[in-house]
């Protein structure tokens, strides 16, 4: 899995680096609903819905102005949020109709946070300082499917083997 991160470490990514089915964070139409999701939370400024995805994403996704202000400016178009200004700053607010929208794309709305969610939980993987475990972490594992593939009393050893590797995951979990 880890195989390739010196790969991920020079700023290049792999093909299948990215789980939403591409190589890209958004697949078509995802950036418009989770503006609109985040705007359901309450009116926001553009560069505030920027930092939220962001966040959301776990820092894998950045946005660029480039990318927000052309979905904006199509949510507004399609009457689904509209702009005020507020202490100098264009700020963003849902419609009732963008809550409609949002209430029929529900279930497209809970896959990209749950992908967002994930991103998150794997960022660290992707930091450089990781390079000192990856190597070891893949020889542990390596190690695991060569006693596995041994066969002999499977049940067995699949029990212990399962026992060891959670016994590492407790004591690395409990670092902190």
């Amino acid at each position: 899995m880890f195989a390739r991160h010196a790969y991920w470490s020079r700023g290049c990514r792999p093909r299948y680096a990215f789980w939403a089915g591409g190589n890209r964070f958004f697949g078509p139409g995802e950036v418009r609903l989770a503006v609109l999701s985040l705007l359901a939370d309450g009116p926001r400024h553009g560069y505030e819905l920027m930092k939220l995805l962001e966040e959301r994403s776990g820092g894998v996704y950045r946005a660029s102005a480039g990318t927000i202000y052309p979905t904006l400016q199509q949510l507004e178009d399609e009457g689904l949020i509209v702009a005020e200004q507020a202490e100098g700053k264009r700020v963003y607010r849902i419609t009732e109709e963008g809550k409609r929208e949002l209430r029929s794309e529900e279930d497209a709305v809970g896959r990209i946070w749950r992908r967002a969610r994930v991103w998150n939980d794997w960022r660290a993987a992707f930091d450089p300082d990781v390079a000192e475990v990856v190597r070891p972490a893949e020889r542990v594992m390596k190690a695991a499917f060569r006693a596995m593939a041994g066969g002999v009393g499977s049940a067995e050893r699949a029990e212990r083997i399962r026992e060891i590797l959670k016994r590492a995951l407790r004591d690395i979990e409990n670092l902190d």
